[in-house]
């Protein structure tokens, strides 16, 4: 197993459903704030994680533009490890402009089926997951959702059950 690298970790927020709320006087899903630090209390995180806020938008109505401001964030940031909160829809694409665009550092993509304001989210245990294999991985561009790692051009997203797959796994299928 590789050595734990010590160091800052770059935590960008960029909505999804991790940070959706439910508006109950509209009945619809909201953005309002990211709820990334409180998670991190919540889990006991000792970790240096430097929380920012590039975005709040669900990953369907993401832009080029939008894409490009995450890939550029993460070309300047300082820390060479990079965990990406995201919407699940469009995840494998932001993630291929990165692996294009960045390929010095650990950058993992995670996001949530469920949000967080749910209390019976996915989020928790896959931002713990990501900010565990972020430590580990060697450059490139990963995505960590349901206890798993996968490289970012080996994975789909199963619309019929909501959990990521490796794509020789859904070809054998």
């Amino acid at each position: 197993m590789s050595a734990v690298r010590s160091g800052p970790i770059r935590l960008f927020v960029t909505g999804g459903t991790f940070d959706r709320e439910y508006d109950e006087i509209h009945g619809r899903l909201e953005f309002r704030d990211t709820h990334l630090p409180e998670m991190l209390q919540l889990g006991r995180s000792r970790l240096d994680v430097r929380v920012r806020t590039l975005m709040m938008v669900d990953s369907l109505d993401m832009t080029d533009a939008d894409r490009d401001l995450i890939a550029s964030n993460c070309r300047e940031a300082p820390e060479a490890n990079i965990v990406i909160t995201h919407g699940t829809d469009t995840m494998v694409v932001t993630a291929r402009l990165l692996a294009e665009q960045v390929p010095d550092k650990t950058i993992v993509l995670t996001g949530a089926m469920i949000p967080i304001a749910f209390g019976s989210s996915d989020g928790l245990f896959n931002l713990g997951g990501a900010l565990s294999v972020v430590q580990l991985l060697p450059p490139g561009v990963y995505i960590a959702m349901n206890g798993r790692v996968f490289d970012w051009d080996n994975v789909a997203k199963n619309r019929d059950t909501g959990v990521f797959e490796a794509l020789e796994a859904r070809r054998r299928a």
